[in-house]
Parts: C-alpha cells; structure tokens; sequence
C-alpha cells in the first residue's frame, strides 16, 4: 500500500490510533514487504530483519496516535524502521567500543554505476561488513544522512562515523572488484 490510496490507509491508521487489532492486522500486512526491504539492510541475517520490523511495528503502534493524518505515513514508517534498526545496532554491537578516529580519511565521492549484479547480490556484499561499518554505510549512502546526524543517533563521534563509511567503502569497492574479477573467469 502507498500513500496514493490515501483514504484507505487513513482508514487503517484511525483504526490503528483507537487500538483496533484489525486495523494493526492491515497496517502491517500493508506495508510487511516495504518494512522489511527497510529491515534487510540493517540486519544480519533474516530473523534479525524480522525482529528489527516487529520492534519497528511495536513503536508505530505505540506511537500511532502522534501521526499527523495530514502528512505521509510512508516516510514516518520508514523512519520508525530505520531508527529501530539503529536501536538494536547500538544494543547489540557496542560502538562505544570501536577505534575512535577523530580525523578521517577523506572519501572521494566518486560514483560507480554497477550493472550486471542482483539486488540479491549486492545484499550478500553488504552483509559481509561488520554491523558497525554496513549501519553507517546505509545511514550515509542510502538513507542520506549526515555524519553528525550518525554519529549522534549512534552515540559516535562524527570522526568515528566517517573513519567507519570511508573503511566500509573501501571493503565493498574489494568485494565488488573479486565479485566481478570471480564472474570474469
């Protein structure tokens, strides 16, 4: 479901917000696969993703009553999601432990289009990062966060943040280029 069928899922959340067990049903069937596409790339494994989306779903249903029904549910979910994935990455994978870097190596920007590799594909590179370097590689690269923002969501430091994205890259770059050096022979 998208925000484009709008009365519909107006329908769901008001449901939701009057604690409707029926509508809680819907909301999360309605959005199971968005949710958990979200969940994925935070996750080590399957299981993880699905106790990060139930965990993600718990705080909508706690918190649905604060959802302006005027502005879109999706990026709200989305946030909810993203933000229960750090909670359980900050839990579970102590960042307070890691090397803090306060001056990192700079990361050149250069973007490389890949073709000719799964999504499939792509989710086995990024799950051979440590929870640490993949959380703040999604945060940044695909979520578009900034490093400050990272850093305080983590309890890092922005050093930290960068240091982990710049090590991350250089990883996946390794990854991709024995992936398609293994495709090549």
């Amino acid at each position: 479901m998208k925000d484009s069928d709008h009365s519909e899922l107006k329908r769901i959340i008001k449901g939701c917000m009057n604690g409707r067990r029926a509508q809680q049903k819907e909301l999360y069937q309605s959005f199971y696969s968005y949710a958990m596409n979200i969940c994925v790339l935070y996750a080590e494994s399957r299981e993880d993703a699905v106790e990060i989306m139930n965990d993600g779903f718990m705080k909508i249903f706690k918190y649905i009553g604060k959802f302006d029904l005027s502005r879109p549910f999706v990026p709200w979910l989305r946030r909810i999601m993203i933000n229960a994935a750090i909670d359980r990455t900050r839990k579970d994978f102590r960042f307070n432990e890691m090397k803090d870097l306060e001056e990192a190596e700079s990361v050149e920007s250069a973007d490389t289009v890949i073709s000719g590799i799964s999504h499939e594909e792509i989710l086995g590179i990024l799950k051979n990062l440590s929870p640490a370097y993949r959380t703040v590689f999604n945060l940044y690269a695909i979520e578009g966060y900034k490093h400050e923002e990272i850093a305080r969501q983590l309890g890092i430091s922005v050093g930290t943040s960068k240091s982990n994205y710049a090590k991350a890259r250089k990883r996946l770059q390794e990854q991709l280029r024995n992936f398609f050096e293994s495709e090549n022979v």
